[in-house]
């Protein structure tokens, strides 16, 4: 998945953030099993998607206070 930027975020649905941030929390999982067994090549990925799940979540909390 490609860097996302927040304006982008922030055009998209409820429905949609949701299932993005499915699959970054998917995405973290799988990447710190390859770290743990020895696996992971791109180690900076790890920060990458933590940051924008962190992106999506503060767009799915904007999302319901407005």
């Amino acid at each position: 998945m490609a860097k996302t930027k927040a304006k982008p975020i922030k055009e998209l649905s409820s429905l949609e953030l949701q299932v993005q941030l499915r699959e970054l929390k998917q995405e973290a999982l799988n990447l710190r099993l390859q770290q743990a067994t020895g696996q992971l090549e791109n180690s900076a990925r790890i920060r990458q998607v933590r940051r924008e799940t962190a992106r999506i979540m503060t767009a799915v909390s904007a999302k319901k206070l407005a």
